[in-house]
């Protein structure tokens, strides 16, 4: 574990904070290792059930460390990142991102993997690849436009474009824009709604959106049959009883 990742944990809620803000929260090898390993230890963490992804300082992050990126290029060994990636795609548990300032390069493009985004009125969003003599990557050549639509995707991702947080909100790709002083109660709210649900059907309602059949029948026949089995499971039965019962559900025994 490294001092530039800093991660809690209470009540319910798993919060992992970029804390490299001399640097902007550039990312590192040891940054790369340490998220990979807090978002796959949550994936089997029954205290875990949300996730916030924030940045320390005036940054989200500016993406990778160009020296430490260079150095691992001399090496020629796989970058940290190739595991990090895998890991927050197939994350399981809801994912929150909550941008404060800029979000550059890999500071966009995970956001792709994020089940809501709150962006403070500072947030930035920067995807300079071509620039770079790069391309995209997380999958952000399908997701962007996916999110966003092709003609803006384009200017994002072939010119570099960058767009503030209004505008990121105007296109659908940031959920709420909220001033910075509230960036972190609300994200905080929200992993709080979200760690009071039934966490089983939290997780596969998830895994439906992302992962489901890409045909309409195929999708259709996946939510009937989990519908079906979650009609029968201890979280519905809590959620019926206590409609009837005229109480608030307790879904804190589940996991």
């Amino acid at each position: 574990m490294t001092e530039n990742i800093v991660i809690t944990c209470a009540v319910g809620v798993l919060e992992i904070r970029l804390n490299r803000p001399d640097k902007k929260n550039a990312l590192t090898q040891d940054m790369y290792a340490a998220l990979s390993d807090a978002l796959e230890a949550s994936n089997i963490d029954p205290a875990v059930r949300a996730i916030i992804l924030t940045g320390t300082g005036d940054a989200f992050t500016s993406g990778n460390d160009v020296r430490d990126f260079q150095a691992r290029a001399a090496t020629n060994t796989e970058s940290p990142a190739g595991r990090f990636l895998p890991a927050i795609s197939s994350l399981k548990k809801p994912l929150i991102a909550a941008v404060n300032g800029a979000a550059i390069g890999i500071g966009t493009t995970m956001l792709m993997h994020a089940d809501l985004i709150v962006a403070a009125r500072s947030a930035r969003f920067l995807m300079p690849f071509t620039a770079l003599g790069l391309v995209p990557e997380a999958g952000s050549s399908m997701l962007v436009p996916q999110a966003i639509g092709l003609r803006r995707a384009n200017a994002m991702l072939l010119l570099g474009d960058g767009i503030d947080a209004s505008t990121a909100a105007d296109w659908g790709f940031v959920n709420q824009v909220v001033d910075d002083a509230d960036l972190m109660p609300t994200a905080h709210a929200l992993a709080t709604r979200l760690a009071a649900l039934p966490p089983e059907a939290v997780r596969q309602t998830k895994a439906l959106i992302r992962h489901g059949a890409p045909d309409l029948p195929t999708r259709m026949a996946d939510e009937l049959k989990i519908f079906a089995q979650r009609v029968a499971s201890p979280e519905a039965g809590e959620a019926f009883a206590a409609f009837v019962e005229k109480r608030k559900p307790d879904f804190s025994r589940f996991s």
